[in-house]
């Protein structure tokens, strides 16, 4: 480190030529608000000095723009069906340099190991990944997953440097209602001075306030600026969310002014490949900001230096002196097109293209996770007493579900959903109604159901439901469609049925196509069929959901009988 310091020293000193210079760059200073033509000095993976500068290579920037490195504050990079290792080449072309991830996908199927292969995926790649240690596996007491977590499970990791801290603590109502588990991981990450995320969407009034006394500190599950502003007098930061399930950036923005900006940052959370290859990832959320009226300079700061300050993550979110060198060349400020990316210096994409290689590590220990019992009549059957139970109401681009009262005049279109246990082969499963899935013929199966990732299957007639089951056992876990005893179209995904091995383009094709074979079978277009399948298993977003246990009432806590 005193070579390195004492050689940028010779440079910001001009005594010696830098390794990169960025000639007459605009930069967009994150710590002034200004953006002005300068020179960047990059020297041995860091920025050495910003004036008049000669250098080894040296690269015109004329006309250009240059920003730090973004950053996607919250993301399970598991949602994105691919390793980490192609979730980097899909997001750093896009300017992406630095995630905080929260591995509770994998962790559900596969514990402590799961979050191991996630930081040795990481480990070797030009993309910075940081960890928050998962707060809920599972989720709640009310259904089945692939393991549980304690805090002494996780005690050995929050120390790593690697680690940013507690994941988003989901249990709110373990939090109200004092249980110890809770409270043993909220300690530990206090203790190691470390921030922790929260997740509680509905909460308000005094619970709200105990809910972070307790030492939440941030928010990404707010969808209205009541919400956030009710979090943010009380001291949380908000997370800005713009991912394939939950779209929430142009509700929450006139949140953001001069006096609450450095208090909130950009994130995805969820985001299919479909929807990075296409739309973006956090460079999407600053078009978007900046389309809707948003000051360049606020909405690059969100996606920087504020989740940069936030988290603690040392020399990143600013092109200053000191700072890393992850940087990006952009065409302007509107249309927001990312030329070039450099993380500590290198250039690893260019042109919408990635420019690296790195090797895949062994997931043998990955794969092999579905595990359940011999399918029957009974798997698929409704409870007896199902038309006095509620039905769930699909709400357009929203991971909120309605309850609503079972009507006998719409029982044609409502749909059967099904949740199967899959890890330990113990023969839990539960059915309900759900509505809001439109005309469709089929059935649609997948073993990404967060959050603990069972088998959740909607179909139109068992048979069907039956086979899309049997081919997600087949194939390893992954995504199915079926219609009429056929298989439509399947997307494996054999690690820990959440990830693709295969790169990130066909993974992208193949999701669009089953996507696409959806709809002309009849899945309403208000949704993503596979995103919200997805949810419907999640007992800590309102308002009613199922697991392998039954249906639950989230405002409620409790099961519906």
């Amino acid at each position: 480190m005193k070579e390195i310091l004492m050689a940028m020293v010779d440079v910001a000193l001009e005594r010696i030529p830098a390794q990169l210079v960025l000639k007459n760059a605009n930069l967009v200073n994150v710590f002034s608000g200004e953006i002005y033509p300068t020179d960047i000095a990059i020297h041995m993976g860091y920025v050495a000095g910003l004036g008049s500068y000669s250098g080894a290579e040296e690269i015109d920037c004329t006309g250009k723009f240059v920003t730090p490195g973004l950053i996607d504050a919250h993301v399970h990079i598991e949602s994105s069906m691919v390793t980490p290792n192609q979730f980097a080449k899909a997001i750093l072309p896009r300017g992406t340099t630095t995630v905080v991830a929260d591995p509770h996908e994998i962790a559900n199927v596969a514990g402590i190991r799961g979050i191991e292969y996630l930081m040795d995926s990481a480990e070797n790649l030009p993309l910075n990944i940081l960890m928050m240690l998962p707060s809920c596996v599972p989720a709640t007491p009310f259904e089945n997953s692939g393991a549980v977590l304690r805090a002494e499970d996780l005690a050995e990791l929050m120390d790593h440097p690697k680690v940013m801290g507690l994941g988003e603590v989901m249990d709110t109502n373990s939090v109200l209602t004092c249980r110890h588990g809770v409270y043993d991981k909220i300690v530990l990450a206090k203790q190691a001075k470390k921030q922790i995320d929260g997740h509680s969407p509905g909460l308000s009034g005094n619970d709200l306030t105990a809910y972070i006394m307790a030492g939440i500190r941030s928010d990404h599950e707010t969808v209205n600026v009541d919400e956030a502003r009710e979090r943010l007098r009380l001291g949380a930061s908000i997370m800005l969310r713009e991912g394939s399930g939950a779209r929430n950036v142009k509700d929450l923005l006139p949140l953001v002014t001069p006096q609450t900006q450095q208090h909130c940052f950009f994130c995805t959370d969820d985001k299919h490949p479909s929807e990075i290859l296409s739309e973006g990832h956090i460079d999407y959320n600053i078009r978007l900001a900046i389309s809707e009226g948003l000051d360049p300079v606020t909405a690059i700061r969100m996606a920087t230096i504020n989740p940069a300050r936030h988290f603690g993550i040392p020399n990143v979110g600013a092109v200053a002196p000191g700072y890393k060198a992850d940087l990006i060349i952009v065409n302007n400020l509107q249309d927001f097109q990312v030329e070039r990316v450099y993380k500590k210096g290198r250039l690893v994409a260019q042109d919408g293209e990635s420019l690296f290689e790195s090797e895949p590590i062994n997931d043998s220990n990955m794969r092999r996770s579905v595990n359940i019992k011999p399918l029957n009549d009974k798997t698929f059957a409704l409870p007896k007493n199902i038309n006095d139970l509620p039905v769930i109401g699909i709400n357009s681009f929203s991971l909120l579900t309605t309850r609503l009262d079972y009507d006998p005049a719409k029982k044609d279109q409502y749909h059967k959903i099904s949740v199967i246990e899959r890890h330990h082969s113990t023969g839990s499963h539960y059915s309900a109604w759900i509505d809001g899935f439109g005309t469709f013929d089929g059935a649609i199966a997948s073993t990404v159901a967060h959050d603990s990732h069972n088998i959740v299957v909607i179909g139109s007639n068992d048979s069907d439901m039956k086979l899309a089951v049997e081919t997600i056992k087949e194939i390893g876990g992954g995504l199915t469609l079926i219609h009429q005893g056929r298989i439509i179209g399947s997307l494996p995904l054999p690690i820990a049925g959440l990830m693709s091995d295969r790169p990130v383009r066909e993974v992208y094709h193949d999701l669009e196509e089953l996507k696409h074979q959806a709809y002309q079978l009849g899945v309403s277009r208000e949704i993503d069929p596979f995103m919200t399948l997805s949810f419907m298993a999640l007992p800590v977003i309102p308002e009613l959901k199922i697991t392998d246990l039954g249906l639950f009432d989230v405002k409620k806590f409790e099961f519906v009988r």
